[in-house]
């Protein structure tokens, strides 16, 4: 019998060690580019039908577990697991929406505080690793959000479900590996969206108000200090919240720091590299070792694995930690700025286009492209 589950459902049949195998239908190069962890890869054609070859494939791979299907969107697993069902395999299920649906998968992470009045959530979109957040006073029943991606209901859920109301939107940055959603958010409920001043000379087009270093918003009583933090980005801004936590978005992660070509191309990676550098050392590690930073990204790999961290589970690191931990963090200028600039990572797919979207010159026109542009786990990570 052919079954359909949500890619909710397969998450945590994942996070619970059910034993099934996952088979994914696409081409090998999709396939290879990126996957659901311990997906296997058969490649079918509807239009061909599955080989005598392939079903002894399956046969070996399935040694009688479940089987669950996948492809793009659908439209491959779908008559794949039809013809299974018909050679007697009679557990299989087919992803919904597929990849596409699993690329729009988040979870609300508490983050523990030091203040009963302060709440943090960390938003986590499981495919790609991006991170939002949400930062609020119970007190003042109100909360900020960061970085929200484009599914922006999540957003509205989770705040709605801690007893707050959004009274702000902020972008860290101008994002290159997915089409942010704080602009849209901010409209939808007709709230300010905020970015770091320079943003100005990046050409943003949407509506914002700026803010600058060292300016001061508060939440009630929660009082969130903006820092310029210039290197992965021109108009990077960082957050620190209640002197607790620090939003780094993609200046500083838990395992790496972020690449600067995005923006300033690869002949002048090096100026982003100097300024990244000094962001770093003059801003950011002048904070008590206590401090938390929580980044914009975990690092997701091409086939699905975390690698630092669990999915569900917070994601955060002490300065003090990293400061002795991450090797980056120990170089001199030019040894960090040689580390950066010679190479780099496989840049993000489409990330001019992101770009451009996400600084309003270009415009997005269903969800089907949106989805297509977004496809792949991020590499914003040096």
């Amino acid at each position: 019998m052919v079954k359909n589950i949500t890619a909710e459902q397969l998450a945590d049949r994942i996070d619970a060690d059910e034993q099934f195998t996952l088979i994914d239908t696409r081409p090998e190069d999709s396939f290879e580019a990126w996957h659901v962890r311990d997906a296997e890869n058969v490649p079918y054609d509807p239009d061909e039908g599955l080989s005598e070859d392939q079903l002894n494939e399956v046969n070996a791979l399935v040694d009688g577990r479940p089987i669950v299907a996948i492809c793009g969107k659908g439209l491959t697993s779908t008559p794949f697991a039809f013809e299974l069902d018909e050679h007697g395999h009679d557990d299989v299920s087919i992803v919904t929406g597929g990849m596409e649906a699993w690329s729009k998968l988040h979870e609300i992470v508490p983050i523990e505080t030091s203040s009963d009045d302060l709440v943090v959530r960390q938003v986590q979109r499981r495919a790609k690793g991006c991170l939002g957040y949400i930062v609020g006073s119970k007190e003042a029943e109100e909360a900020v959000v960061f970085d929200a991606t484009r599914q922006t209901d999540q957003f509205k859920i989770a705040v709605q479900d801690a007893g707050l109301s959004i009274t702000r939107v902020f972008d860290t940055h101008v994002h290159a590996d997915h089409i942010s959603g704080s602009s849209a958010l901010a409209d939808e409920i007709s709230v300010p969206y905020h970015l770091g001043e320079a943003a100005s000379e990046r050409g943003v087009e949407y509506e914002y108000e700026p803010l600058s270093d060292g300016e001061t918003i508060e939440v009630g009583d929660i009082e969130i200090e903006a820092f310029h933090t210039p290197g992965h980005t021109s108009e990077m801004m960082n957050y620190l919240v209640d002197g607790e936590f620090l939003l780094t978005g993609d200046t500083l992660f838990v395992d790496s720091v972020g690449r600067t070509e995005l923006q300033f191309g690869d002949d002048d990676a090096s100026h982003g590299a100097e300024l990244l550098y000094d962001s770093l050392h003059e801003t950011i590690l002048t904070l008590p070792d206590d401090t938390v930073i929580l980044p914009g990204h975990l690092t997701v790999t091409s086939d699905g694995r975390y690698e630092n961290g669990s999915p569900g589970e917070p994601l955060e690191a002490r300065i003090g930690d990293l400061r002795d931990e991450l090797d980056f963090l120990g170089l001199d200028r030019e040894a960090f700025v040689e580390r950066l600039t010679e190479g780099a990572p496989e840049k993000p797919p489409n990330y001019e286009s992101v770009i451009a979207i996400n600084t309003g010159k270009e415009t997005v026109n269903d969800e089907g492209e949106a989805t297509e542009l977004e496809l792949g786990p991020n590499n914003c990570a040096a």
